[in-house]
């Protein structure tokens, strides 16, 4: 259908305003264009290399793993594949074309290298997995950071059994070792205030970011972190936060009235950064263009996101079910 990333980016221009304001069919978009990416870069290697040496799963994570990105996204991606080490050399080029083909098409490289281009995304499974019980294990800082990127993943092309099995192992780390739901929690256990004692937005008050409100560190993080947080405590694989929140209603029936808020926000962020021009706008939000209503959809937002957050630690401190 493409024969050039530079015709993809063209079809983005012309159809991202078609769907901009749906969550769900903006993601689908997105998959379509990533998914259009990743085989043009499969076919560009297959040209220079051959065919790939092993069965592989080119799987997705951060907003994209999780079926949230907004109109615009970075990219964060692995490489998982079924066969030896002297494998990687080719799936390493592989993700390097793949990370050239994403920026050509609008997707910005990530910034911490989460890519398939970085030996630390791109490896066998079976070493993978190692490295993931070596992750938990350490428990410091990085290594628990690295593991929560990786968590909120699934595979756009590939086998998806293969990351279902560093799932399932991570699964079983933590069931040996109980205290690293708290770890894990605390490793993502800052969150920003939202709404002062008045009961006003808090804006940033100096910097680059002066009078803007963050989007991402005041809502939609304490969302995403309880629903992690929750999914790794009842071993549910999915990736999605809306999938999350449906797997786990059975158990926790009060996450009913926060998904409701969750699915709103989705649709409100949408709404507010339409006219974002790059990856940077689409999380921060100028206070002074908020309507009175957008400000009180805004703080209803951010309680709502804080208490979820504070739910889901105090079940983790707990251990009940």
């Amino acid at each position: 259908m493409f024969k050039t990333y530079e015709e993809i980016r063209v079809w983005r221009e012309e159809m991202i305003e078609s769907v901009c304001d749906d969550h769900l069919q903006l993601n689908a978009f997105h998959d379509q264009l990533i998914h259009h990416t990743f085989h043009l870069a499969k076919e560009k290697v297959e040209r220079e290399q051959g065919e790939p040496p092993a069965p592989f799963a080119f799987f997705l994570m951060g907003s994209a793993g999780r079926y949230e990105q907004s109109l615009w996204s970075d990219q964060d991606h692995g490489i998982l594949f079924d066969g030896d080490e002297k494998h990687q050399d080719y799936y390493l080029s592989l993700g390097e074309e793949i990370r050239e083909g994403m920026a050509i098409v609008g997707y910005e490289r990530c910034e911490g290298n989460v890519m398939a281009s970085n030996p630390l995304w791109c490896q066998p499974v079976d070493v993978f997995v190692l490295q993931i019980s070596e992750w938990l294990r350490e428990a410091d800082w990085q290594s628990l950071r690295h593991f929560l990127i990786f968590f909120d993943s699934r595979v756009l092309v590939g086998e998806s059994e293969l990351l279902l099995k560093v799932k399932e192992t991570s699964f079983a780390v933590i069931d040996e070792e109980p205290g690293l739901l708290t770890r894990l929690m605390d490793n993502v256990n800052y969150v920003k205030k939202g709404v002062g004692v008045f009961g006003q937005l808090l804006p940033d008050y100096s910097g680059e970011k002066k009078g803007h409100f963050n989007l991402k560190q005041t809502v939609y993080f304490p969302y995403i972190n309880a629903l992690r947080i929750l999914s790794l405590f009842q071993h549910v694989t999915n990736s999605s936060t809306l999938s999350r929140f449906e797997a786990l209603r059975s158990l926790y029936p009060s996450l009913s009235e926060y998904e409701n808020g969750f699915r709103q926000f989705l649709q409100q962020r949408l709404k507010l950064k339409k006219e974002a021009e790059n990856y940077q706008q689409v999380h921060v939000i100028k206070v002074e263009q908020l309507s009175k209503e957008e400000k009180q959809q805004l703080k209803k937002q951010v309680k709502s996101a804080q208490k979820l957050y504070q739910m889901a630690k105090n079940i983790i401190k707990e251990g009940r079910t």
